[in-house]
C-alpha cells in the first residue's frame, strides 16, 4: 500500500534522524517499554535514567501497561514534555497477532498526543529490540501505521523516527523511500 506522503508532507513534517531520542525538545518521545513501565533496558533504560528518579515515581502510580497500548507521563528532565510509553509485541514468529499489537502501539500513541493537543512526537524502532521483531517489518508496519492516522488527523505538526544505530537508521531511510515513490 502507497501512503499519499506529498499530502501528509504539506500537514505534518516527518523526520527520519540518527540519534538518542532522549536529546530532543519535542512535545513527546515514545518510549519503547516493558509491561511494567518501571524501566528496563535499551530505549527505555536510557529514558529512565535521563528523565530522573520522578519518573520511576509516576509510572508506580500507572498499574503497568498491555501490550499494544500507551500512557503518558511527565518529561521531567528531558527536553520532551511528555513521554508516551507504549508496549510492543514480543516477536513470536508472526502468527501470534503481533503486527495489529504493534500498529495499536503507534496508532494508540499518536492518539494520545492528539488527545493531549500535542504537536510534535517522537518514535523509537518499538519492539525492535530484545522483543526482536524483524526490523524490516516493524519499519514498514511503522511507516504505513503513522501515514494512516496522519490521514485523518492533522494536529500533529512534526513526526520523528529517531533510529539509534546507523545500520538501523539507513534501513529506514530505505524503507520509507519506497512509500514515497
Amino acid at each position: 500500500m502507497y501512503l499519499h506522503f506529498e499530502k501528509l508532507l504539506i500537514m505534518s513534517e516527518i523526520k527520519i534522524i540518527r540519534g538518542d531520542i532522549t536529546t530532543l525538545s519535542v512535545d513527546a518521545i515514545v518510549n519503547a517499554a516493558n509491561s511494567s513501565l518501571l524501566g528496563g533496558g535499551g530505549v527505555d533504560g536510557a529514558i529512565h535514567r535521563a528523565a530522573g528518579p520522578q519518573l520511576l515515581k509516576e509510572c508506580k502510580t500507572l498499574g503497568g501497561c498491555r501490550t499494544g497500548e500507551a500512557k503518558i507521563t511527565k518529561g521531567y528532565l528531558l527536553p520532551a514534555r511528555f513521554i508516551i510509553h507504549t508496549v510492543g509485541p514480543v516477536w513470536h514468529g508472526g502468527g501470534h497477532e503481533e503486527y495489529k499489537l504493534l500498529e495499536n502501539c503507534y496508532r494508540n500513541s499518536l492518539q494520545l498526543a492528539v488527545d493531549h493537543r500535542l504537536r510534535s512526537i517522537a518514535f523509537p524502532a518499538v519492539s525492535t529490540g530484545v522483543y526482536g521483531y524483524p526490523f524490516d517489518l516493524a519499519s514498514r508496519i511503522a511507516i504505513t501505521t503513522v501515514g494512516d492516522f496522519l490521514e485523518n488527523n492533522h494536529t500533529l505538526k512534526e513526526i520523528i523516527f529517531v533510529l539509534f544505530s546507523k545500520s538501523d537508521y539507513e534501513i529506514f531511510k530505505t524503507i520509507y523511500a519506497t512509500f514515497e515513490s
